[in-house]
């Protein structure tokens, strides 16, 4: 694989190409999550996961890594499919992760990336790592997106930095 900045390009436009096949399983997974959750969480729409392909790809450092793993899921195939079920796996795996940006949501990716995977199907006569690219699309282009109630307030835990609780005067230095 020789990734330069043309090859990015052409991955995402490929990625972005896939928003009729990613945006579907992106609103089940969504959906059975809201549902076993007990929660709303809003549906995606194709023009929003373009917009969102759009952005990963604006940050390339980013782009790069995302281009990298997409390529090799949708290239990989392993004969009798089950010795390759673990690295296609980790590659999807990482791939939802590096979608979804910093912790907490990489992790949240990591884990829905495999929820998703369960719901994912490729088509037959595809590389084994189709299935599981859509999956990590989906996983980490939905956990990117606002929609769940959880991501919409600010976060209780949050320590304003101003609040220290003790005296920082000078009163040291001399």
């Amino acid at each position: 694989m020789h990734v330069t900045p043309d090859s990015v390009t052409a991955e995402r436009d490929r990625l972005r190409d896939r928003a009729s096949v990613v945006v579907p399983l992106l609103n089940d997974t969504r959906a059975a999550l809201a549902e076993m959750f007990e929660t709303e969480v809003a549906s995606v729409t194709e023009a929003q996961y373009r917009r969102e392909i759009d952005l990963l790809f604006a940050d390339g450092d980013r782009a790069v890594n995302v281009a990298a793993l997409a390529g090799l899921l949708r290239e990989l195939d392993v004969e009798g499919d089950y010795p390759g079920f673990v690295v296609d796996e980790l590659l999807g795996r990482q791939l939802a992760a590096t979608i979804a940006g910093e912790q907490p949501l990489a992790l949240l990716a990591e884990a829905t990336f495999h929820f998703a995977d369960t719901r994912s199907h490729g088509d037959d006569g595809d590389p084994a790592g189709v299935d599981d690219l859509d999956a990590a699309l989906a996983a980490g282009i939905q956990t990117r997106l606002p929609g769940w109630s959880w991501r919409e307030r600010e976060s209780p835990f949050a320590v304003d930095p101003a609040d220290t609780g003790r005296d920082d005067s000078d009163s040291t230095e001399r």
